[in-house]
Parts: structure tokens; sequence; C-alpha cells
């Protein structure tokens, strides 16, 4: 290849990016696009262009021999050079869209949010629920009753009153009142889940929407190459091998490009569905990718291990056990039993039997004996519970930590990757590529050994938003507590139960 090429071939390592300004995304690209313009080092840059913009086409020496080793009908193009679909090329028309766009919108929307809010409503009823006190109860009592001639009899009307003894109302409102405050923290877990996942979303698409733009400049790079190729070879200066490979790296440049596009549509509609919005139109992202969080990850463990959301509503869990504990043991204080009444009693009276006694009182009142049933296997099983939810709570911390360790570790090698990538390989591999490009210019490398270069400072550019990508993913991990599921039903520390403390149950439990 020759001269002519050192445009076409520079210009990808001037379009390489490491500064993503999402919003900037136009489809076609504008070069002059912020975010997208990196001089690589060591690289000097030419103008061997034609006044029209076009290449110069220059025909210096030939190969080693001075002779092609095969030449190439340069109005020949293998395959039918299809250009590539622009699947994005409506995206521009919409506003960018940041990271707190989305968290705004998820937090309005995502239905998960609702239904953690919606467990608070509920055990807060439950708890008004538990507190009532029981109805009373009206009725019509008679007692030897008599009729003909004889008449006599009592007849009446009476009401009784349960009385509640020993604060079990209060009690019983209390386990419900300990379970809304563990429903609270469900509902902190769970904007901890949705931001979380958001947040991985959104720099999943915002990668992807770096890595369509470089795939794009390449593209358009391998399509300058072709062109060329085919000029050289119309003035004897271009092998047959030379002509097809630049072909075949066309064409998987336009492969590589619409699976690109493909992939940050999906993407996107990931992000777009965890807001709570699936229907939203693909827009461009605004974001700086580059701009990584910096955390002290190890010590971000041990904060993770005893602030996590899970770990207070574990210690929560234990103490809605102490409370149903607290409640149980007290359940076997009788409550008392009230009736009173009035009542007219027909029966004649033994000083004037022509006189009928009239209307008369009656009261009672009782209480149940704790003799048998002192509820201690009530007792019993809500002290298991409690062990239990102290375990949960040991559990839940092991667990914790299980996760974030390898988070943090994760986190630091992928910094120190793309770290390294940016100060160290990829400079290395410009200048590699400036070196086999001035030397295929002189005659002293094969054109093979120029493309090899080209795509290995290409896949290092790649590999640099992976390692962006991945330094993201492991920040926000350990930023929401390793909190995922933004889209799972969420848990409540109660049940759905309506017949708590029925008005028909004289006010039992549940």
């Amino acid at each position: 290849m020759r001269r002519s090429l050192e445009v076409v071939f520079c210009s990808i390592v001037m379009a390489l990016p490491v500064s993503v300004v999402g919003a900037q995304m136009q489809m076609p690209m504008d070069p002059n696009m912020p975010g997208m313009q990196h001089d690589m080092p060591g690289m000097q840059h030419g103008n061997t262009s034609t006044p029209q913009g076009k290449p110069a086409v220059v025909a210096p020496q030939n190969h080693e021999n001075g002779l092609l080793q095969e030449p190439e009908n340069p109005e020949h193009k293998t395959g039918s050079n299809l250009p590539a679909p622009e699947l994005l090329k409506d995206v521009a028309t919409h506003p960018p869209m940041a990271l707190a766009d989305f968290e705004a919108l998820a937090d309005a929307n995502n239905p998960t949010l609702k239904q953690a809010n919606a467990f608070v409503r509920r055990s807060q009823e439950q708890a008004r629920q538990a507190r009532l006190y029981p109805n009373p109860s009206v009725g019509y009592q008679g007692e030897q009753i008599r009729g003909g001639s004889y008449g006599g009899g009592e007849q009446g009307g009476f009401v009784q009153q349960t009385v509640v003894l020993g604060g079990k109302l209060g009690l019983r409102r209390g386990i419900y009142e300990q379970q809304k405050r563990s429903d609270q923290i469900g509902v902190e877990e769970q904007t901890y889940r949705v931001h979380g996942d958001v947040q991985q979303a959104f720099y999943d698409a915002l990668t992807a929407q770096a890595t369509v733009q470089l795939r794009q400049r390449l593209l358009g790079v391998s399509l300058d190459a072709m062109e060329t190729v085919h000029q050289l070879a119309n003035v004897g200066q271009a092998d047959a091998p030379d002509i097809l490979q630049t072909e075949v790296e066309a064409e998987q440049a336009k492969v590589d490009y619409v699976t690109a596009q493909r992939h940050y549509l999906q993407t996107f509609r990931t992000l777009s569905a965890l807001a709570g919005k699936g229907e939203l139109p693909v827009s461009p992202l605004q974001g700086e990718l580059e701009k990584t969080p910096g955390l002290n990850a190890e010590q971000m463990v041990d904060s993770i291990v005893a602030d996590s959301p899970t770990i207070k509503r574990a210690q929560q869990e234990a103490a809605v056990a102490q409370a149903r504990l607290k409640d149980a043991k007290r359940e076997s204080v009788p409550d008392l039993q009230l009736r009173a009444g009035e009542q007219y009693n027909g029966e004649h009276v033994r000083e004037n039997p022509t006189k009928a006694a009239g209307a008369q009182s009656f009261a009672s009142a009782g209480i149940n004996i704790p003799l048998w049933n002192r509820n201690q296997g009530n007792v019993g099983a809500a002290k298991a519970e409690i062990e239990r939810a102290e375990q949960d709570v040991a559990r839940a911390q092991l667990s914790l930590r299980q996760q974030a360790a390898p988070l943090a570790q994760s986190y630091l090698s992928a910094q120190f990757e793309a770290d390294r990538y940016k100060t160290q390989l990829i400079p290395r591999a410009a200048r590699a590529y400036e070196l086999y490009l001035k030397k295929y210019q002189n005659m002293a490398q094969a054109y093979p050994q120029v493309l090899v270069s080209q795509r290995t400072l290409f896949q290092l550019q790649i590999s640099y938003l992976m390692a962006l990508h991945d330094v993201w993913r492991s920040a926000i991990a350990l930023q929401n507590y390793t909190l995922t599921g933004g889209l799972d039903t969420p848990m409540s520390s109660g049940s759905s139960t309506t017949t708590i403390n029925l008005p028909n149950t004289g006010g039992a439990p549940e």
C-alpha cells in the first residue's frame, strides 16, 4: 500500500474515542464530535489528500521483488458490496437522556416500588385493625315462660361486653407496627435494587453507544481503504490478495457495525423497562464513561456488611419476632366477660296474687381460668422464631461479605486494566501501527502486518471500553449494597391476611 493509505489508516487512530459524550451521537457520526478526537502518542498525521478531499493515489516502487504477485482487475469487486443498514438513523432526532432522567422515571413508574409502598400501607392498616376493641353484644333473654291461664315467666334484654385485659390489644398492634418498620426498610431496599439496576443498564447502554461510534468509524476507514486499494490496482500497484483482504475487512466492519447497533437497541430497551417506561423511544445517552467513580473498595465491603438495608431488615425481623413473643406470653391473661340486662318478671307476688313482680335487673361477670391452655406452645414457637431471626442476621452478613468481596476485587482489577489500556497499551499499539505503516510505504513490510497492527489497535480500544464498563458495573454494585432485582417482586415480612381481629371474634388475635 502507498502513502495514500496513510490518511486512510491513520484516521482510525484519531477517530477512536476514549471520552464518550453520548448525547452527541449522530447517525452518521460527525468526526468533529466532542469526545471523538484523541491523538495517540507518537503519531504524526500528514496531508496526502487531493483538493477534492480524496486520498491521493501514489505509485511508488513495487514490492521487494519489483513485481505484483497476482494482478487483479480493478473493476472487479467480490460480492455484492451492499451498504450496512443504519438502524439508529432516527435516534439523533430525540433529545439526549442522562442517568438522572432514568432514575426519576423509575421512581415514578417502576411497579416494584409501588408494591413495596403498598406493603407499608397494608401493615399500617393491619396494626389499626389489631387494636380495635371487641364489639358489644345485645340480645333477648327469656326464662320460665308459661302460657295459658298461668302466665308468668321472665323476659327482657341484655348487653354483653368483653373487656380485654393484660394490654393484649396494644401488644397485638405492636407486632404490626414492627412489621410496618420492616416494610419501610423494604422500600429503601427495593429503591437500591431499582436504582442499581437502572444505573447498571444505563452504563451498559452507554458502552454500547460508544461501541457503535467506534464501529462506525472503523467502517468508514475500511471502506476508504477498499476504494484506495482498487485505485492502486488500477495503476498496477496492488495485488489481488491486497484487494481481497480489504474487501473482507470492509464486510467484517459492516457486520460488526450492525451488531453494535442492535446491541445498543437491546440495552436501551432493557434500560427503559427498568425505568417503568418500556415504550420509551430510543434516544441518545449523555454520560461520561471515562469518569469512573473512585472508591475505597475494600473499605466498602465492611460498610456494606454494617449498613446494608438487607441487614437492617433482618435485624428488624428479629424485632418483629420479639414483639410476637411478648404477645404470646400475654395471651394467657383471661378476658373479663360482663353481662347486664333488664327484664320483666310476670310471676305473681305472694302478697298480691293478682299483681306481677314486674321489672327486675340482672348482671354477671366471668373470666376463663388458664388451667390447661396457657399458650405455652405458641410461646415456645415464638422463642424459636427469635433464634431463627437472629441467625438470619448472621447469615445475611456472611452472604453480603461473600458477594461484596469479589466485587471489590473486580473493581480494582478493572480499574487497573482500564488505566493500563489508556496509558500503556493503546499508545504502544498506536506507535506500532505507525511504524508498520511507514515500513510498508518503504516496501520493507508486508501489507497483512499493517492490517494486523490496525486490528490490534482497534481491539485495544474496544477492550478499553469494556474495562471501563466493568469498572462501572462493579462500582455500582458496591454503591448499591450488591442489591439487584429491579423488576423482581418485593417481599414483605407480614402476610396478606384480612382476618385479623374480625368483628365477631370478640377481640381474639388472628
